[in-house]
């Protein structure tokens, strides 16, 4: 039987390249609304409530609609099938058909 040979050193690791940063997805609201308080979606929607600008934009199937929000500060939603979105403010819920549409 051979004697074992010592290991040879190993090669010293190649410095790694920088991860590049990731990108997120672009706004799909008008960007001098900023940036809004709250936004989400379910189903073929979403959403996204700039209190600053009493302003709530619903995407749906494609097609944005912008509403004036007046006092309502918007917390969240809640969808029944084939209804209109309810939010959550701090008055109660308020359906989507009490706002006014804006263009």
């Amino acid at each position: 039987m051979e004697p074992m040979k010592p290991m040879k050193p190993m090669k010293p690791m190649e410095p790694m390249k920088p991860m590049e940063p990731m990108k997120g997805s672009d706004p799909w609201w008008p960007q001098e609304l900023g940036q809004p308080s709250t936004s989400g979606g379910q189903n073929d929607m979403r959403y996204a409530f700039f209190p600053d600008k009493h302003r709530l934009l619903i995407e749906r199937d494609g097609k944005r609609t912008t509403y004036d929000s007046g006092d309502h500060r918007i917390s969240g939603v809640s969808q029944s099938n084939g209804r209109s979105p309810t939010f959550t403010s701090q008055n109660g819920d308020v359906s989507v058909d009490d706002l006014k549409v804006v263009d």
